[in-house]
């Protein structure tokens, strides 16, 4: 069974159907894990929701980590927290694509989500570790397993200290578009970052950026892109060595 992770989706639901169509997987044994930030910013947050719950439904391997997006959502809804409707963060494009109409005040807005996708938001774990990695959505604390790490600090941490000296465990997370980590971890535009024990595969942020995905133990790097191509990379010469 081979392990594939995919990175921050952001509602782009023709990316991931895309890495359906041309990664050779098997869908309904390997294991998958997503790295949350399922929903916002993108056009069908609703139909990437409803495509990762039916893979979960249909493979005891399908592993989805919560994101910040999906916690602010929550917040929203049990503390009226209203960071999730500023646009920039994404929450209006989800709510749209939801089928709520947004009025001109954030009090007024009717949420209109299907229950079933509210509670699989709240199923979501903070972190997952098996024998090979830990998967966080934003990252660690270098030295302090994420069991014992807030857990604010595993779903929005952006620290140069764990960009530039992690050695730990192999960790994979999403969170900062890796056009905005160090440059020294990554070796072009939209290219994964790969720096000591930790690797940064979220490739969104821009209206052209891909959708990533590594399989871990090749450490081949499958990338849709919005154009129709999906490019394959493989990175097992920069894997890092002390797992």
């Amino acid at each position: 069974m081979a392990t594939y992770v995919i990175g921050d989706i952001h509602g782009r639901s023709r990316l991931l159907y895309q890495l359906e169509r041309d990664v050779p997987w098997d869908i309904n044994k390997d294991k998958i894990v997503f790295l949350g930030d399922l929903i916002d910013r993108g056009e069908d947050a609703p139909g990437v929701i409803e495509r990762v719950m039916r893979l979960a439904r249909e493979n005891p391997n399908v592993v989805v980590v919560r994101g910040n997006h999906e916690q602010m959502l929550l917040n929203c809804l049990d503390n009226g927290d209203p960071q999730w409707l500023i646009p920039e963060n994404g929450g209006p494009a989800t709510l749209e694509a939801y089928g709520s109409i947004l009025p001109d005040e954030f009090d007024e807005i009717e949420i209109i989500i299907p229950d079933e996708h509210i509670q699989f938001m709240r199923s979501l774990p903070f972190f997952h570790e098996d024998e090979q990695a830990i998967y966080v959505h934003a990252g660690l604390i270098p030295g302090k397993h994420p069991s014992e790490t807030d857990h604010d600090v595993l779903i929005w941490t952006r620290d140069a200290h764990f960009y530039r000296y992690y050695t730990g465990k192999l960790c994979i997370f999403g969170h900062t578009p890796t056009v905005y980590l160090p440059k020294d971890g990554c070796n072009r535009h939209f290219g994964i970052y790969i720096h000591g024990g930790c690797v940064g595969i979220d490739t969104s942020g821009e209206p052209d950026s891909p959708l990533s995905c590594l399989r871990i133990d090749t450490f081949t790097l499958y990338q849709a892109y919005p154009g129709g191509l999906t490019e394959v990379t493989r990175l097992a010469h920069l894997k890092p060595s002390h797992e």
